[in-house]
């Protein structure tokens, strides 16, 4: 009786460690698989946005030359490149505002408004052209551009601006410097190398660029939410690359007209304007969505000032997919860590 009294304890003590370690297995496997599971779908969603966008290295442009970088920040910041003295380029471009100065259609030196509302000089060195219609290749081309607009800087006469410059005898000194192998280092082309070269060093690295170099913990969870959305929607095919934009041309929009969404008033004919193309008949550069929070108002005619407004106008011209409010708020919250 004794001997059946212990081996019934025992096997009843075993029993209980069974089902011990059956009830209490699943919740610790439970909490292992979600842990791996989470670490898998974020270590996706990096390697996802790593197919589609490059980071912003921390380092000098190729062929950084602190010279002419220099003589292109002095010219950047000089009033002498307007007709009357009264506009530089910091003036539509201002540095500590983001690049660009917030107006609908920026105001020329002669009070003609742009007819295009004025993109940020940050990070335009990522751009396959310059202008909303991409009539200048690179910046060394655009350079000289609104210096002899009219609606811009409005300058007449080329004569009149050198002249103008040898007449400083800093901005003097700040060419023969860049250019002190040529004998004639004040120049027009020389002006448009030194402005190109300060431009290519406005970059502006961000959370974003940690973790695309492999950092998950750089962006917030919602952060990754947003960006999530922005993959899986499909605004990373034409928003790509090192700027997240800038580097295709796109029709605006795929569905419908733009000012269907926008509530345009001009009719902009974008690069079929230049090209004569009809199948490029409201066109235009896809914009850089660096530093997009910070860059109202929106779009090639300033017509949006609202980030939310103009992302919901892109999903529905572009994509054809109006935002619900969630999708909306976590796509906000990716952007601005941009």
């Amino acid at each position: 009786m004794i001997g059946f009294s212990q081996t019934s304890t025992v096997s009843n003590w075993f029993l209980f460690l069974l089902v011990f370690q059956l009830s209490c297995q699943p919740a610790f496997l439970d909490e292992e698989v979600k842990t791996s599971r989470k670490c898998g779908e974020e270590q996706g969603l990096l390697e996802k946005a790593q197919t589609y966008f490059k980071p912003i290295e921390a380092s000098q442009p190729v062929g950084f030359d602190s010279a002419l970088v220099a003589l292109g920040e002095e010219l950047f910041r000089s009033v002498l490149l307007s007709q009357n003295k009264t506009q530089s380029c910091n003036s539509c471009h201002p540095l500590e505002n983001y690049g660009m100065d917030g107006k609908r259609l920026s105001q020329g030196a002669l009070g003609d408004e742009a007819l295009r509302n004025t993109p940020t000089v940050y990070n335009a060195v990522f751009n396959l052209a310059q202008f909303w219609d991409g009539r200048a290749a690179d910046l060394e081309e655009q350079a000289l551009q609104p210096i002899f607009n009219r609606r811009e800087m409005a300058m007449r006469d080329s004569s009149v601006l050198l002249e103008r410059l040898r007449a400083e005898e800093k901005i003097t000194r700040l060419f023969e410097r860049a250019f002190p192998e040529n004998d004639q280092p004040l120049s027009l082309s020389h002006l448009a190398k030194a402005l190109a070269a300060f431009q290519k060093t406005l970059v502006t690295p961000t959370r974003f660029d940690a973790y695309l170099l492999g950092d998950e913990t750089a962006l917030t969870k919602k952060e990754k939410e947003g960006l999530g959305y922005f993959l899986d929607l499909g605004c990373s095919p034409c928003h790509s690359g090192v700027g997240v934009g800038g580097s295709m041309y796109q029709p605006f929009g795929v569905v419908g007209y733009y000012w269907d969404y926008t509530g345009s008033e001009s009719r902009d004919e974008g690069r079929y304007a230049i090209t004569g193309n009809e199948g490029e008949r409201y066109w235009f550069k896809v914009p850089s969505l660096r530093n997009i929070s910070k860059t109202a108002p929106y779009f090639h005619d300033g017509s949006v000032s609202d980030l939310g407004q103009a992302v919901q106008a892109m999903a529905s011209a572009q994509l054809n997919r109006p935002l619900e409010s969630g999708e909306l708020e976590a796509l906000l919250a990716f952007l601005k860590a941009l």
